[in-house]
């Protein structure tokens, strides 16, 4: 029963499922009053969710507001309208607006709309000081209140007749921000403000300006005064001239006045409120003098032009001759330009100090190459001294002749080789100009103090004419010229050839003649025998004024089989290897003739023993059935040759049977073929009676005839 009625539930419950229905026809969004709304205005933004139903069933909505991506606002409602109410908007609340509504396992998205609004929250400046002395500072907070960061604060300093100074702070955390301006010289009282800016997606947007915030500044002391005795534009060289600076402090603690021209310092004083400085005027005091008073961070300055007028102008140095050879006069004369009353001194320069040479406007010297240097002349007009300006002397001593050398030591190089030359003059004073020559032709000049190279970088064979170098400086003398330098050019070896006769096959103890050639080298050259085995066996070497050598060797023999090869070289020190040969030693003929006798010899007699004991074996074998067998095969092996014939009456035997019998096998093989080529030959003895004693001749003895039985492979 329960069970049924379990079923009964479950079926109720799908059908009123499938009878629920729903779909999102749109999810839309909206901003009253406007999309566009003031800074401090009330805005809402309202999402509405188009839903179709099947029936009229309730749903519960899930509305989310999202803001540049963000979540902002989230709420549950029956209705298909929700509201995301902001009361006071600021400039934070400027930015890309979207719902999402979820419900019954559905989502629904709207479009996303912008939102901007305009404007933002008047910044508030504070000062946390109102009175502020000269190198101290002011420490500002600006706020925007009710702002979102991040956010940018512009401060503004502003003085009186001058452009405002501006310092902008970045706030990534905060929406205030606090930084410190310094009171500098000459302010006097300050105004302050400030703005906010914000970064929105349509740009930036900026504040108005902050409160005005005022400062009063006071001064620790006042700028100095800087005066001259006598006035600084009625002073001349030589008069005696008086600075003063003061100034009017309020606290001498930490005072401190400096007085300097350009930028060196002249005197300073600390804790008091002035400072003198005097000297005798010259022309080199015209310029801009300077006195600063420092407290603290708080520096004033004050500036004054001195302008001395010239007593006499500076004193001229005039020489005989600048350039002049060692042993010449010199003549030196110091002048002022209408000016006759001054005491004069003409010196050397050194390192080490001038060298007086004599108190007096000129000088004549005879001059020698340590006079060289600077020479100056003084003048004295009522203490002050001015000095020319330098004049330069060089005496010269003549160059000595030049040497030309190679820079390896030795007059040759290989062809195509740089060639590195160097000329060198002992004596002379620099600079010295060297000049190379190749023949008559100009190489190279070079300028310096005692030699010169020159690399020849073409060496060739036609180089004719040698080498020379001149020296020469600015002494009269003139040129000198070195001795004429002839170089050697080395050709390098090039193609070795190699060759032997006889070539290839050489006989025991004949001779054999060994050819290196060269195509082309510089003589002498050295030629070197090698033969090839483990390792290189030098066989000969010798020096030859010739591109080719032979060598002879004797008596050749079965070691001296192998590689032979031969190398070339001369002072261009390049090896150069000839390609390889083989030679072999051979028997010679009478060697090969008298092998050959011994072998026959041998194998003849061998042949006789061996026919002697065959032929002594077939005589034990004879008996009886050779007898039969002899006289059976009469008739069919040699027929004709055992019938008398009618012409002579006598048989044929002997040495004629074997002719025959010669004859008789080579038609008898050439017509039985292979059967008889195999077949054996047996020999054998047959008596012969005469059968009548009126034809038969008369017979000595026995007669023998020898017959052949054949045994075929087949028994036949």
């Amino acid at each position: 029963m329960y069970l049924a009625l379990l079923v009964i539930f479950l079926q109720c419950s799908e059908l009123y499922a499938q009878t629920n229905v729903f779909t999102f026809n749109k999810v839309e969004i909206r901003v009253q009053p406007s999309v566009k709304v003031k800074n401090g205005a009330p805005m809402s933004i309202i999402c509405h969710a188009d839903i179709s139903k099947n029936t009229d069933f309730q749903l519960k909505h899930n509305f989310t507001f999202l803001k540049d991506g963000k979540l902002v606002f989230m709420t549950v409602s029956d209705k298909e309208d929700a509201r995301y109410e902001i009361p006071v908007a600021r400039s934070a609340d400027t930015g890309e607006y979207e719902c999402m509504v979820q419900t019954g396992g559905k989502k629904g998205f709207s479009n996303p709309i912008d939102v901007w609004v305009a404007g933002m929250t008047k910044p508030i400046l504070t000062a946390n000081k109102k009175e502020v002395s000269e190198g101290e500072a002011v420490k500002l907070r600006c706020e925007l209140p009710e702002e979102v960061p991040p956010l940018e604060f512009v401060f503004r300093k502003i003085k009186t007749n001058s452009a405002a100074k501006e310092k902008r702070v970045p706030e990534k955390n905060q929406n205030f921000s606090e930084v410190e301006f310094h009171v500098e010289e000459g302010d006097n009282i300050l105004q302050f403000d400030c703005y906010g800016k914000r970064q929105v997606r349509s740009g930036s947007e900026r504040s108005q300006y902050s409160n005005s915030t005022l400062v009063a500044v006071k001064e620790p002391f006042i700028k100095p005064k800087l005066i001259t005795r006598p006035s600084s534009s009625n002073v001349t060289e030589g008069d005696q001239i008086e600075f003063e600076c003061s100034t009017e402090v309020a606290d001498m603690r930490g005072i401190e006045i400096i007085f300097q021209k350009n930028r060196t310092i002249l005197n300073s004083v600390r804790d008091k409120k002035s400072l003198k400085y005097s000297t005798v005027a010259t022309q080199e005091d015209s310029g801009e003098y300077l006195c600063k008073v420092e407290q603290g961070a708080v520096s004033k300055t004050t500036k004054l032009n001195v302008f001395v007028s010239e007593l006499f102008p500076k004193p001229t140095l005039s020489a005989s001759m600048t350039k002049l050879d060692e042993n010449k006069d010199l003549k030196l004369r110091c002048s002022i330009n209408g000016f006759q009353r001054a005491n004069f001194s003409i010196v050397r320069k050194s390192p080490s100090g001038d060298i007086l040479l004599k108190n007096s406007r000129e000088l004549t010297i005879k001059v020698n190459v340590n006079d060289t240097g600077n020479y100056t002349c003084k003048a004295e007009v009522k203490g002050i001294v001015k000095e020319s300006k330098r004049v330069r002397i060089n005496v010269y001593a003549p160059v000595s002749k030049p040497v030309l050398s190679v820079a390896s030591g030795s007059p040759e190089v290989v062809l195509g080789k740089p060639l590195q030359l160097i000329c060198h003059s002992a004596m002379g004073t620099p600079p010295i100009t060297f000049t190379f020559y190749k023949g008559d032709e100009i190489m190279k000049n070079v300028t310096n103090d005692t030699y010169a190279t020159f690399l020849d970088e073409d060496t060739g064979l036609n180089d004719n004419g040698g080498y020379k170098c001149d020296a020469r400086n600015n002494h009269s003398s003139g040129v000198k010229t070195s001795n004429i330098v002839n170089i050697t050019v080395i050709v390098p070896i090039r193609d070795a050839s190699f060759g032997s006769f006889p070539f290839g096959e050489v006989e025991i103890g004949s001779d054999t003649a060994f050819l290196c050639s060269v195509e082309e080298g510089s003589w002498p050259i050295d030629f070197k025998f090698f033969k090839k085995t483990d390792h290189e066996v030098l066989l000969h070497q010798v020096r030859e004024y010739s591109n080719r050598t032979i060598w002879h060797k004797r008596t050749m023999k079965r070691k001296d089989t192998g590689t032979y090869y031969c190398v070339a070289s001369n002072r261009a020190s390049v090896d150069v290897k000839s390609r390889p040969i083989t030679i072999s030693v051979i028997l010679a003929a009478w060697q090969k003739g008298v092998i050959a006798a011994f072998v026959l010899t041998a194998m003849a007699g061998a042949g006789a023993v061996a026919l002697w004991w065959f032929l002594r074996k077939k005589k034990k074998a004879k008996g009886p059935s050779m007898e039969m067998s002899g006289s059976a095969l009469a008739p069919n092996l040699t027929n004709e040759k055992l019938t008398r014939q009618p012409s002579d009456g006598n048989f044929y035997s002997g040495s004629g049977y074997i002719e025959d019998n010669e004859n008789h096998m080579k038609s008898t093989d050439e017509s039985k073929g292979p059967d008889l080529e195999s077949a054996e030959v047996d020999y054998t003895e047959v008596e012969v009676s005469s059968l009548d004693p009126h034809r038969a001749p008369e017979q000595k003895g026995t007669e023998t005839v020898y017959s052949e039985i054949r045994k075929t492979n087949n028994g036949k």
